[in-house]
């Protein structure tokens, strides 16, 4: 069993005690559950490159990154320094996140936030409502196309954007028609090997009318702006803002250097 498998098996028992701790009727009591949420799908469709910033405190590849980061502290960062909207890891086990993180960041910021997670059950989607998220992550690799369709329509109910992770060419096939943001993750969750090439190889068979978001391994802006021109409207950074003692003052230069180069 690889790890994302094993993620996928502790996440579909860790779900079974969540419905019985915490069962939908408490969570459709969330003061987030009907507010109005941003547009992750609008803060991507900028006429600039859109960056997505990431916060975790470890990965199961890297270990801890930055384990007494605080969420609401790095989204205030990230917001003041330009990004267009933030990512938040919420599994506990393998990347030190929590539901809670995502809340504090939600009830501070003005941007979108979206729900990073190894989602696999409706219960998830009505949670990640009920935090405050504006988009959910779906991984096709670990999900059947009834899957996708199912979470993505129930998504879409909610007044959520889904953010649709392919890893390669195969993952396509689980695509539904609900979905409108496509991403490419550039490590290989299977291996956590990294390499931006994934983005540049699987480009050509994205659907046309489906924002495009490159994932993982930006260290530069020059990297950025090379696949923003091949026709990536977003890119996910996490890691390399996370492993700085100031999350938000590298991305705020990652930024500025961003907007230099695209002049």
């Amino acid at each position: 069993m690889n790890i994302l498998d094993k993620i996928a098996a502790v996440k579909r028992e860790e779900v079974k005690r969540r419905k019985v701790t915490a069962p939908v009727s408490i969570l459709e009591k969330s003061a987030f559950f009907n507010a109005r949420v941003p547009s992750f799908y609008e803060a991507l469709s900028r006429p600039e490159p859109s960056v997505i910033g990431e916060f975790k405190r470890k990965s199961p590849s890297r270990g801890d990154i930055n384990p007494a980061a605080e969420a609401a502290m790095v989204a205030k960062g990230y917001q003041d320094a330009g990004i267009a909207a933030i990512s938040v890891l919420t599994d506990t086990e393998f990347f030190g996140g929590y539901s809670s993180d995502l809340q504090d960041v939600a009830g501070l910021v003005k941007i979108p936030v979206l729900r990073k997670d190894f989602i696999v059950d409706e219960y998830q989607v009505i949670e990640a409502r009920s935090i405050g998220a504006g988009a959910i992550l779906l991984i096709a690799s670990i999900l059947s196309k009834i899957e996708v369709e199912r979470l993505s329509a129930l998504a879409i109910d909610l007044g959520m954007d889904v953010l649709f992770e392919i890893h390669d060419l195969t993952d396509l096939d689980q695509l539904s028609k609900n979905i409108s943001i496509i991403g490419v993750n550039n490590r290989n969750l299977k291996t956590f090997e990294v390499s931006i090439d994934n983005s540049m190889d699987l480009l050509n068979y994205l659907p046309k009318d489906c924002l495009k978001v490159a994932e993982s391994g930006f260290t530069t802006a020059e990297d950025v702006k090379q696949l923003y021109k091949k026709g990536y409207d977003a890119f996910l950074i996490g890691e390399n803002f996370m492993k700085s003692d100031d999350p938000g003052k590298a991305a705020s230069h990652f930024i500025s250097d961003l907007k230099s180069d695209t002049k």
